[in-house]
């Protein structure tokens, strides 16, 4: 399997549909389905029964997108960049934005 590229706590642009343009940080990720939930992206409506811990009603939560429809933001120039993968010389396996050579992970 290739290694997913995406992982919560990234900063991230919607490239396609209906909130193309946003940004939002990927809050869950679902690599065997390919999809990501980004917040505040691709809202919709939920409504909810009543339970112990909640009241019932119309909640707004965030659905998934397909991961091919995000970028990670550069962190050098806030730009939509592709990742790609580095070995540094420790031996450590990093995610490098293309667009700038930076550093990705933590």
């Amino acid at each position: 399997m290739m290694a997913f590229k995406v992982k919560t706590k990234d900063k991230v642009v919607v490239l396609t549909g209906k909130d193309k343009g946003k940004t939002g940080e990927v809050l869950k990720v679902f690599p065997k389905e390919n999809r990501v939930v980004v917040q505040g992206v691709n809202v919709v409506k939920k409504h909810t029964r009543a339970s112990a811990r909640s009241e019932g009603g119309i909640v707004e939560v965030e659905a998934s997108i397909h991961a091919s429809n995000v970028a990670h933001i550069d962190p050098k120039d806030s730009k939509p960049t592709r990742v790609g993968f580095k070995v540094l010389e420790d031996g450590r396996k990093v995610r490098v934005a293309k667009r700038s050579g930076e550093i990705i992970d933590r």
